[in-house]
C-alpha cells in the first residue's frame, strides 16, 4: 500500500427518523440563514420538504430556496445559488436531495467566498480557499457525495463535465434515513447500484493492490448485488434500501482508496457522454463498464479479474481467463437484470461525437492508472458500446 493520509470529519445521522436533529445540529453550528437546496420537487411529494420545513421551523432558522437542481447539476445553477447565498446572507447549505443536488451545493459553497466565476474550480485555474459549511438530506443512494469532498458539474455552453474537490467542501454532517428512497424510481435505483459498483470498480481495479481494502470492496459489491433486485422489486424493503445507502456511501468516502491510486477512466469517459447527452450517469457506467472492462484485459491484470470472479461472482470451476471473462459478463448480465439500457443505441446516441468525446476526454489529464488508454482504445470502448 502507498501511505496515504485519511480523514472523514462528516457525521452521519443513519436511520428511520433521523431528520429531528437537523434543527438542533444546525443550531448548534451557529446557523441562523440556510440555503434549503433541491431538485424538481420530489422532496415536496415524498414528505422530505415539509420534514426539513418543521425542524428549521422548530428552532427558529430562516431559510431561502434554490429549486429546480438538474440531475447532471448546471454550472448556471451554481452561479445563481451563489447570488442568492450573497443577496441573503446564508450562512449555512442544506442540500436535500441526490448526489447531483449535492454536488451543486458543494460547488455553490466554495464560489460563495469566490471573486471570480466558479467553473474556475473545474478548469484548475484556482483551488477552494473557503466553503460555507452544508449539510445533506440524503433521498437516492448512489454517489457517496454525501461524504465526500468532490464535487462534478456540467457546463452547459461548452459542453464539459468536470470534477474537483476538497476537503473544504465535505459535507459538515449528512442524513441518510432509507425511508426517504422508498419512493425513488426503479430506474433511478438501478442507476444508483451501477453508479454504487463503478465506484467500487474504479478503486478495486487499481494499483498497489491491497488485501484489506479489496475484500472491503468485494464485500459492498456482494451486498450491493444482493439487495439490489430487491429494492427494485420491494420499492419499501428498509432493509434492502439501507444496505445499498450504507454501501453508498462507503463506496466513496475515501475509506476504499486509502493507499490505491485509483483508476477513473471509465467515469472520465462516461462524463463525456452525459456532458453531450445529458444522460443518467449511472445509465452510462453501466453501459460503458463492462466494455471498459474487456478493454483493459490482458494477461497482466487477469488475475484481478479472476479474483473478483471467484470472490463476488462465485466462480470456481474454470481458469484464471475463463474466470475474467465470465465475471464481465456476469457483469454485464446484471446491470441488464436492473433493467438498464445495455447499448448506448437504445438512449438515441450514434458514434458521430465519438472522436470529439475521446479528445475532450484526454484535454486535461491522461486517463487510466490501471491501465491506459489511448484516443483510439477510448474510441473503441465507445463504439463497442453502441
Amino acid at each position: 500500500m502507498n501511505n496515504f493520509w485519511f480523514s472523514n470529519p462528516t457525521d452521519i445521522y443513519f436511520g428511520k427518523g433521523q431528520i429531528n436533529v437537523l434543527g438542533k445540529t444546525l443550531t448548534k453550528a451557529g446557523a441562523k440563514k440556510v440555503l434549503l437546496a433541491y431538485g424538481h420537487g420530489s422532496i415536496k411529494r415524498n414528505g422530505v420538504y415539509n420534514d426539513i420545513l418543521q425542524e428549521l421551523k422548530a428552532y427558529s432558522i430562516s431559510y431561502v430556496e434554490l429549486s429546480g437542481i438538474d440531475p447532471n447539476p448546471r454550472i448556471s445553477t451554481v452561479r445563481k445559488g451563489v447570488e442568492i447565498c450573497r443577496e441573503n446572507d446564508v450562512d449555512y447549505i442544506i442540500a436535500a436531495g441526490a448526489g447531483s443536488v449535492i454536488d451543486c451545493c458543494k460547488a455553490i459553497a466554495a464560489a460563495r467566498y469566490y471573486s471570480g466565476d466558479p467553473w474556475d474550480f473545474f478548469t484548475r485555474k484556482t483551488s477552494v480557499k473557503k466553503a460555507l459549511p452544508i449539510c445533506t438530506v440524503l433521498t437516492l443512494a448512489a454517489t457517496g457525495s454525501e461524504m465526500n469532498g468532490g464535487t462534478v458539474i456540467t457546463n452547459e455552453e461548452t459542453k464539459e463535465k468536470l470534477s474537483t474537490g476538497s476537503m473544504k467542501m465535505k459535507p459538515r454532517f449528512s442524513i441518510l434515513d432509507p425511508v426517504y428512497t422508498f419512493t425513488v424510481p426503479k430506474e433511478q435505483t438501478a442507476a444508483g447500484i451501477a453508479d454504487i459498483m463503478s465506484h467500487v470498480f474504479e478503486q478495486y481495479f487499481s494499483y498497489p493492490e491491497s488485501t484489506i481494502l479489496d475484500h472491503m470492496s468485494e464485500a459492498v459489491l456482494k451486498t450491493v448485488i444482493k439487495y439490489g433486485p430487491v429494492a427494485i422489486g420491494q420499492p419499501d424493503n428498509y432493509e434492502a434500501r439501507a444496505q445499498i445507502m450504507w454501501a453508498g456511501t462507503i463506496a466513496l468516502n475515501g475509506l476504499l482508496g486509502s493507499g490505491k491510486e485509483g483508476d477513473w477512466a471509465t467515469h472520465l469517459i462516461e462524463h463525456e457522454i452525459s456532458a453531450k447527452y445529458d444522460i443518467t450517469h449511472g445509465t452510462g457506467l453501466a453501459i460503458l463498464t463492462p466494455h471498459w472492462m474487456r478493454q483493459v484485459l490482458d494477461e497482466n491484470n487477469a488475475r484481478i479479474f479472476a479474483d473478483y470472479g471467484r470472490n463476488v461472482w462465485g466462480i470456481n470451476d474454470l481458469d484464471i481467463w475463463q474466470t475474467a471473462q465470465e465475471a464481465i459478463n456476469k457483469t454485464s448480465v446484471f446491470f441488464k437484470s436492473l433493467g438498464i439500457p445495455s447499448k448506448l443505441s437504445e438512449l438515441g446516441i450514434n458514434d458521430e461525437k465519438f472522436e470529439e468525446m475521446a479528445d475532450s476526454a484526454l484535454k486535461y489529464n491522461n486517463i487510466g492508472r490501471f491501465k491506459p488508454l489511448s484516443k483510439k482504445e477510448i474510441i473503441e470502448i465507445y463504439r463497442n458500446s453502441l
